[in-house]
């Protein structure tokens, strides 16, 4: 019996499976065990006729019971990544392959004809190989831009099974990939963005806001009616968003990796995400789920934006869903035999009309809706959830004078040199705390890093009594203003921070 390495992917991270294969006297049978499901149990064909195509004798042909056992057995294993690692297996245990196996580690699906395929989830899986002291990863060609991203690894990428056997009995040679050069990053994000501020004119105002939220990341709550330019403002949003570090690529990558949307055009997710579900998104798909538990929409815009337009038209359960990500950064997903925790640390902004008819408050078109309609529309967002954003902003529509003003709006590169300044304040002052932004402070920091004088005190205490804040929203007018103190490179927050935090708070506190 011999065995070989492979890796299973449980939410984000992977698992070493291990691979053996058994040969014994007997009827022809050919098993797979170990808690497969349908797509591994289907290799089978797909291995034997790799195995027959890539000139080895499969299964079939042997008159043995073979059984193949992916272990541990309690773990469910999914995908068609096995087919590799099972068909090597195999084909070391009847003798028609000889390696050493110990330090390797293998993944790939095998076309009929023996072609290596590629898989998702290959960068936690090269990851685990690190982490284990797994020296060797082989890997489908299609997939090698993202395994090399892992230093200290020898990638090997496999073009087919033919090839590969060639390789571990040393006839042919396959030259190991260069690992990334982690200093090039740096010039990952070049593209000219689609939307820059400067195209919108107006909306000074919402423009602010948005700066304010890039810099922190804060959660905001946009509302005017159709065609204010709302979707225009969540779009350009990205265009202002700082670079992002290493590390964090690497995190957006990997969530990408495992949900399978890469490829091999673009194995690097090297600008903040930018999500949009449509409204009539279910809970499984924006919070991730299924019986495989995939992430979701919020995970895929972790250190990025998720923009949600018709926000009262959201199904109350999947409004209510967004709670603990927007309030920990995270989500857990709950299912019969394991549970999943998914990163989702995004901006949310969100967009509303004021009314089902959309004109509610506006001055040059009248509101066709009935009292107890605005009220049940405005409604549908419960107060907990209002209670989680941060800035609320009106969008009015844009008078003619402004539209055609030939004076120069700001540009997203002016506002994003801004933002990327007051984020560092932040990564200096949170160097020690795991955190790297003003919204993630806790009760602890906010009291240590958030302190008023006199002024700024007074105005706090009016809001609190006067506005009816929760403790929460008390600690969010905090955290904001320290943001807008950051962007005037103010270690203190001034009075002047703090009444502008609070131009920010909805005209009737919910």
């Amino acid at each position: 019996m011999n065995k070989v390495y492979s890796a299973a992917i449980t939410g984000l991270e992977a698992e070493l499976v291990e691979v053996e294969a058994d040969l014994s006297s007997g009827l022809r049978f050919f098993s797979i065990v170990g808690l497969p499901d349908k797509s591994v149990e289907e290799s089978r064909e797909r291995i034997a006729a790799a195995i027959k195509n890539s000139g080895a004798e499969p299964p079939h042909k042997q008159n043995k019971r073979v059984i193949i056992n992916l272990a541990p057995a309690d773990l469910k294993k999914e995908g068609s990544a096995y087919d590799l690692p099972i068909a090597i297996s195999f084909l070391l245990s009847s003798e028609q392959l000889h390696f050493d196996s110990k330090d390797k580690l293998f993944i790939g699906e095998l076309a009929l004809n023996g072609e290596v395929r590629r898989v998702n989830g290959v960068l936690p899986i090269c990851l685990l190989a690190k982490e284990k002291q797994i020296n060797t990863v082989f890997v489908p060609k299609d997939n090698a831009n993202e395994a090399k991203l892992i230093k200290e690894l020898n990638i090997i990428p496999i073009q087919s099974l033919a090839e590969l056997i060639g390789f571990l009995e040393n006839r042919i040679d396959i030259e190991p990939l260069k690992p990334f050069e982690i200093e090039t990053f740096e010039n990952l994000d070049t593209e000219s963005y689609p939307i820059d501020m400067a195209y919108i004119k107006g909306q000074e105002n919402a423009k602010r806001a948005l700066e304010i939220a890039a810099s922190g990341n804060h959660n905001v709550l946009m509302t005017g009616p159709p065609g204010s330019g709302k979707t225009l403002l969540a779009r350009a949003m990205s265009s202002i968003l700082p670079k992002m570090t290493w590390d964090e690529i690497l995190e957006v990558t990997k969530i990408y990796s495992v949900s399978g949307k890469l490829s091999h055009h673009k194995s690097l997710i090297s600008r903040r995400p930018f999500r949009s579900p449509h409204h009539s998104a279910s809970e499984a798909s924006l919070i991730g789920g299924g019986s495989s538990a995939r992430p979701g929409e919020i995970t895929l815009a972790h250190r990025g934006v998720l923009f949600i337009d018709e926000f009262p038209e959201v199904h109350r359960d999947v409004l209510e869903s967004l709670r603990q990500p927007m309030e920990d950064g995270v989500i857990s997903v709950a299912r019969a035999k394991a549970s999943y925790t998914f990163p989702a640390r995004f901006i949310l902004i969100a967009a509303m009309n004021p009314c089902p008819c959309g004109y509610y408050g506006d001055p040059e078109k009248q509101c066709t809706c009935y009292p107890n309609q605005i009220n049940k529309y405005q409604r549908r967002i419960s107060g907990p959830i209002m209670d989680r954003i941060d800035l609320y902003v009106e969008v009015p529509h844009v008078k003619y004078e402004k539209l055609t003003d030939e004076k120069n709006e700001g540009s997203s590169a002016e506002i994003r040199q801004r933002v990327e300044k007051a984020r560092k304040i932040q990564l200096e002052r949170f160097k020690n705390d795991n955190i790297i932004t003003n919204s993630e402070m806790g009760i602890p920091l906010i009291k240590k890093h958030c302190q008023t004088d006199e002024n700024g005190n007074r105005l706090l205490r009016n809001a609190v009594n006067n506005l009816h804040l929760s403790a929460r929203g008390f600690h969010r007018i905090l955290k904001l203003a320290r943001t807008i103190a950051d962007l005037v490179e103010s270690s203190n927050i001034a009075s002047d921070h703090i009444a502008e935090a609070l131009q920010y708070r909805p005209k009737t506190e919910i």
